[in-house]
């Protein structure tokens, strides 16, 4: 997992050879004229979603995996608190695997939650369990999925 500002991201280009593309269409894009919507940046590897949630307390938000794509993820209004714990201790599965939809969730809890504000993002990897929406009111964020495969290329 990672947490910083959309003003450090240089520091972590270099970890996938897409993140630099993500990290541009972030900063780039002025996300509070857009509605809620799934953009295609590259198909089936870089796809942009905008979300307007209702935010909820912790012991409704579920830990989720994901095996084929990296989160980016990023408030644009509001703020999120997102539970994290690392996916070697997760043990019980609530919904198994869902390969059309890259999802798996737990029973577990998170260990430690991060309060992410606008201007932040944080990166959630296949091995880092994560219980997004967590918060209060009306939250807007964006999701970058990022294919993991293009890690081997």
């Amino acid at each position: 997992m990672i947490l910083d500002s959309l003003n450090n991201t240089a520091a972590y280009e270099s970890l996938h050879p897409l993140f630099k593309q993500a990290f541009d269409f972030l900063k780039a894009t002025d996300f509070l004229k857009l509605e809620a919507d799934k953009t295609v940046l590259i198909e089936g590897k870089l796809t942009v979603n905008v979300a307007n949630i209702c935010g909820k307390p912790k012991n409704e938000a579920a830990i989720e995996t994901h095996k084929k794509y990296i989160d980016i993820q990023m408030p644009v209004i509001g703020v999120e608190k997102i539970g994290w714990k690392a996916g070697s201790e997760l043990n019980e599965i609530s919904v198994p695997y869902n390969e059309a939809n890259d999802i798996t969730f737990y029973v577990d809890r998170p260990t430690a939650y991060t309060k992410i504000y606008p201007g932040q993002f944080a990166v959630y990897f296949p091995e880092d369990g994560h219980t997004p929406g967590i918060g209060e009111g009306a939250i807007k964020k964006v999701i970058v999925k990022v294919l993991v495969s293009d890690l081997c290329k």
